[in-house]
C-alpha cells in the first residue's frame, strides 16, 4: 500500500480528532478540526448511521495508523510482532510504535510533527549513538542517544526549531535541549502515551 499524500487535515477529520499531522497549525485556529468538526467528502455532514461493531474497530486502527504514519502492511507486521512479545498484545503493539526513530524525534521536539520528524531522519539529519541514521522505523533501545548532526544545525529550518524548542517529552526520554539530543532512560510504558488510543479494538479487530 502507498504511503498517503493528500492533505493530511482530512485525516484529522475522517478520523474526529486531531491527530497533529501539520505541527504549529494544529495549536491554532486555522486547525481543520475546529474549523469543520464533520468527516470530509459531500455526505460528511450528514452520516448519522450507527457504525458497527468492525466498522468501529477498523477506524480505531485507521485512526493508530495515521497518527504514526504506518503503512498497512508494515502496521500489520507489528502487530504479529506484538503479539509474539509476553504481555497484552495492544499495550505491546503501542511500545513498539513509540519506539520508532521518527517518534523519539517529535517526542523530543526535534520536529514539530511525525510527518516533519521521519522526513529528517530520512535526510540523514540525526545519529543515535553517534551513527547515522536514516530510517524512520529504527526502534531505539534503553540507553541510546539520540541527537541532530552538528552539521544539520547550521540548517536555517532546524535552527528555527532548536530556536523554539520548548516540548516537555514523555518520562522515558530524556532531554539536552543544549546538546540537541535526548537519551532514552527506559522503554516506554502504557501509561507514556497520552493518545487517546483503545488498543484492544486493534485486538479484536485482527482475531476476527
Amino acid at each position: 500500500m502507498a504511503r498517503y499524500t493528500g492533505p493530511v487535515c482530512r485525516l484529522c477529520r475522517r478520523e474526529g480528532m486531531k491527530l497533529f499531522l501539520k505541527g504549529d497549525r494544529c495549536y491554532t485556529g486555522k486547525c481543520a478540526i475546529d474549523r469543520r468538526a464533520y468527516a470530509p467528502g459531500q455526505h460528511g455532514q450528514s452520516r448519522g448511521k450507527k457504525p458497527t461493531e468492525y466498522g468501529i474497530q477498523l477506524r480505531e486502527k485507521q485512526k493508530v495508523r495515521r497518527i504514526y504514519g504506518v503503512a498497512e502492511k508494515q502496521f500489520r507486521t507489528y502487530f504479529v510482532e506484538a503479539s509474539r512479545q509476553k504481555g497484552m498484545t495492544g499495550e505491546n503493539l503501542l511500545r513498539l510504535l513509540e519506539r520508532r526513530l521518527d517518534n523519539v524525534v517529535f517526542q523530543l521536539g526535534f520536529a514539530t510533527s511525525r510527518p516533519e520528524a521521519r522526513q529528517l531522519v530520512r535526510h540523514g539529519h540525526f545519529i543515535v549513538n553517534g551513527r547515522r541514521v536514516d530510517i524512520p522505523s529504527f526502534l531505539v533501545r534503553q540507553g541510546d542517544v539520540v541527537a541532530y548532526k552538528e552539521a544539520s544545525k547550521t540548517s536555517p529550518r532546524i535552527k528555527e526549531i532548536l530556536t523554539n524548542l520548548d516540548r516537555t517529552p514523555p518520562q522515558w526520554l530524556s532531554l539536552d535541549a543544549n546538546a540537541a539530543s535526548g537519551t532514552v532512560v527506559a522503554l516506554p510504558t502504557r501509561e507514556d502515551i497520552q493518545m487517546p488510543i483503545q488498543e484492544h479494538l486493534i485486538v479484536e479487530k485482527y482475531s476476527r
